[in-house]
């Protein structure tokens, strides 16, 4: 009986199988990008002004979300992708780096500027309030919290790591990974600007 019973239950678990994959296999694909980008309203930290999707247009863009205070993802990410920029000789013309702040608490536009200036001059920073960081965090299906700092009355963010690529178009080009291979990140690069 107890042999039966065993037959019965693995047929479940491989039709159960099936059915998964067959779901799985079946469903529908959005189209490439279609959950990245969307309205959003930030202040831009060059000029002081009101920065939209539609600024995005005209020039393809590396986007990474961090906050200044980060110890070691941030400022290793923004000098990668700077000189990512340098080894092609890419202009402001051929790629705009922007800095998505998702600590609005901290990060103000003088703090950021300041921060951003030890990348040189190619880092564009995007800052806004608790509400427009979330709907730009949400238009770019980018997760963030807040963390306690072990040992300090400060606090750390966990946050999406990668860095989005949107063509001249402001449309999603693809993501280069946290810690990603020079030369891969270099191929995204160049396919992305043409160069």
């Amino acid at each position: 009986m107890l042999a039966k019973v065993r037959i019965v239950l693995w047929a479940l678990v491989a039709l159960a199988a099936v059915s998964a994959t067959v779901i799985y296999l079946t469903r529908p694909i959005p189209p490439s990008g279609a959950a990245y980008g969307g309205p959003f309203e930030m202040v831009a930290t060059d000029t002081g002004e009101t920065f939209t999707q539609a600024d995005l247009l005209g020039t393809p863009t590396l986007m990474f979300f961090g906050y200044t205070y980060c110890p070691d993802v941030c400022p290793t990410t923004l000098a990668e992708a700077t000189g990512w920029k340098a080894a092609l000789g890419l202009d402001d013309d051929d790629l705009r780096i922007l800095f998505v702040s998702v600590d609005p608490a901290r990060d103000t536009l003088d703090h950021t500027r300041s921060y951003l200036s030890n990348f040189g001059p190619d880092v564009v920073g995007l800052i806004g309030d608790e509400a427009q960081t979330e709907q730009i965090k949400r238009s770019y299906g980018v997760f963030s919290e807040k963390v306690e700092a072990e040992g300090s009355s400060d606090y750390l963010v966990n946050h999406t790591a990668s860095i989005f690529m949107l063509d001249a178009e402001g449309k999603f080009f693809g993501t280069i990974a946290w810690g990603e291979d020079t030369q891969a990140a270099l191929g995204k690069v160049k396919r992305l600007t043409g160069a």
